[in-house]
């Protein structure tokens, strides 16, 4: 390989140096400083963030199994920043005397699941995307069950690796008639041989079952809630957003670049269930009291209005998806963040167990309220921006109906976003979260979430970057 080579497709290469070194450092670090690991392993990512954002060349790479394009490239960036904050947010957690033996692994896992999703992200082969497929998923099982002797945690652990198993049968099965009637499995042959026929009509619904399981879109979201409550807090937010991210990315790039011709019979896949993950996701989303459950309905709705970006098939649907999942990352590990830091200092995770936060940590009240008003699209914060590209590139197609149940299914978000809020401000307590002071590496996250969550709004620079670099898939 030469170094052009390496230059395309350095977010791989350089995550896997960085799980190399992490596994070298517990071997050589001393016991007694176990948990400075977490300090370097941040450092380490950061550097890594920094770097993918460097110009790189576009180019193909083992024979087309593996492309590098602008796109692909802010797409991986766009992971790579949602990581580093669930990082930052993890030390905590990880500092914990029962945590504190397994720091390595934690982050070991975690890169090998963000190097399979850039595989996944650069597949310009189902063989390659299938293989970052399972790269990303297996390590996120064992994430889940993280916490050895929870048994909630053990329990979103298996329940996550045998519906994983589940999908992807269901998504290898659609493969395998996409196969038989094109003859390849390269993304440009299989584009190039597609002819409508009911065998490539029947593999693209069982391909888009799969990945529905993946995305957690209605009727295939019945593991989310269970999963996000029992794994913890942390590998929660990851599952919400990097892989829900991930995981969209590779749909659009899919279905774009290899599916065209059937973009009729997709359309209407994604319009039902766009309307079904929406509504089913809100409506669930009120009878919640655990804010992990709260919040992984929220995450089922949130896929449903990203639906909307893609149905349209064309630039400004993906550019308008991509701009979203950026401020999603924002916002939902914003509110995360606060979940994360009062479950590590109270264990408290109820929304009854948040009547009066404010007065006792008005801080973290405040950036909770701007994470779900981000979520629910209330203007000025960037979810309101967001959401309205995603209307606009649904109604430029003529689905007015779909855009009207989404904006009306926005209301009912945001009554359940406000009950939350309510309990903060305005319900009483005997018994509060204690007040308590947020370490430095929470409040470095917290901060970094609050400011993505305004400059992703204003910034109009970031959606016209986004905009031109989606010109090539």
């Amino acid at each position: 390989m030469t170094l052009e080579n390496f230059s395309i497709m350095r977010h791989e290469l350089l995550l896997t140096l960085a799980a190399i070194l992490l596994l070298v450092s517990e071997i050589f670090w001393n016991p007694s400083r176990k948990k400075s690991i977490s300090s370097f392993a941040v450092i380490l990512f950061a550097i890594i963030t920094a770097i993918g954002f460097l110009p790189s060349p576009a180019g193909k790479l083992f024979g087309g199994m593996y492309e590098s394009t602008g796109v692909r490239l802010v797409m991986k960036n766009i992971l790579n920043i949602g990581a580093l904050l669930v990082l930052i947010q993890s030390v905590t957690w990880l500092r914990k005397e029962e945590n504190e033996e397994r720091i390595s692994e934690y982050f070991i896992l975690l890169i090998s699941t963000l190097v399979g999703m850039n595989f996944m992200i650069s597949s310009g082969h189902f063989l390659m995307f299938y293989l970052g497929l399972e790269l990303a998923t297996i390590p996120i099982a064992a994430l889940a069950a993280f916490e050895r002797f929870n048994n909630k945690s053990a329990e979103a652990g298996i329940k996550l690796i045998l519906i994983s198993s589940l999908s992807s049968g269901v998504l290898l099965y659609g493969l395998s008639m996409i196969y038989g009637t094109t003859g390849s499995l390269y993304f440009t042959e299989v584009a190039k041989n597609i002819a409508s026929n009911n065998l490539q009509v029947l593999g693209i619904i069982f391909f888009f079952a799969g990945m529905a399981f993946k995305i957690s879109i209605v009727p295939f979201h019945l593991w989310t809630a269970d999963v996000y409550e029992g794994a913890p807090v942390n590998v929660t937010s990851y599952l919400s957003v990097i892989s829900k991210g991930a995981a969209i990315f590779i749909f659009i790039i899919v279905l774009f670049s290899v599916f065209p011709a059937l973009l009729i019979t997709w359309q209407k896949s994604i319009y039902v269930t766009a309307i079904l993950t929406m509504t089913i996701g809100n409506l669930f989303a009120i009878r919640q009291q655990n804010l992990k459950r709260f919040l992984a309905f929220s995450s089922i709705s949130q896929a449903g209005y990203m639906l909307l970006g893609i149905i349209g098939g064309n630039q400004t649907g993906m550019t308008s998806v991509i701009y979203y999942i950026l401020v999603y990352i924002f916002s939902n590990l914003g509110a995360f963040g606060v979940v994360a830091a009062i479950s590590n200092a109270t264990g408290k995770e109820t929304i009854d167990e948040y009547n009066g936060l404010y007065r006792t940590n008005p801080g973290l009240s405040l950036i909770m309220t701007l994470a779900l008003f981000s979520l629910g699209g209330i203007p000025p914060v960037a979810g309101f921006f967001g959401k309205f590209f995603l209307f606009v590139s649904a109604a430029e197609k003529g689905f007015y109906s779909l855009v009207i149940i989404a904006v009306l299914n926005t209301i009912i978000s945001l009554y359940y976003y406000l009950l939350v809020v309510k309990a903060m401000f305005i319900n009483k307590s005997d018994n509060p979260v204690d007040r308590f002071k947020s370490d430095f590496p929470t409040k470095i996250a917290l901060g970094i979430c609050v400011a993505g969550i305004f400059l992703t709004g204003f910034a109009g620079i970031i959606y016209e970057v986004i905009k031109n670099s989606s010109f090539g898939i």
